[in-house]
């Protein structure tokens, strides 16, 4: 069965590029490319779905951009 997931990708202050599914409560991972962020969130994925489905109650929506003034 195939399951097409939303993946965020986040990028921390060493350039590790963190991802998570928002999806699948807990389902993150990292990696020090993209290539090989995109490697360990699928390995956590299929861990992640043979313990639940992704949830019905929330709908990834999407990412926006906000710049604010401090």
């Amino acid at each position: 069965m195939q399951h097409h997931v939303p993946v965020v990708i986040e990028q921390d202050e060493d350039g590790v590029f963190i991802v998570s599914v928002p999806t699948l409560q807990g389902c993150h991972s990292y990696g020090h490319t993209i290539d090989e962020a995109m490697k360990n969130i699928t390995e956590a994925v299929v861990l992640c779905l043979q313990d639940e489905a992704p949830t019905e109650d929330k709908r990834f929506v999407g990412v926006r951009d906000l710049e604010v003034s401090l």
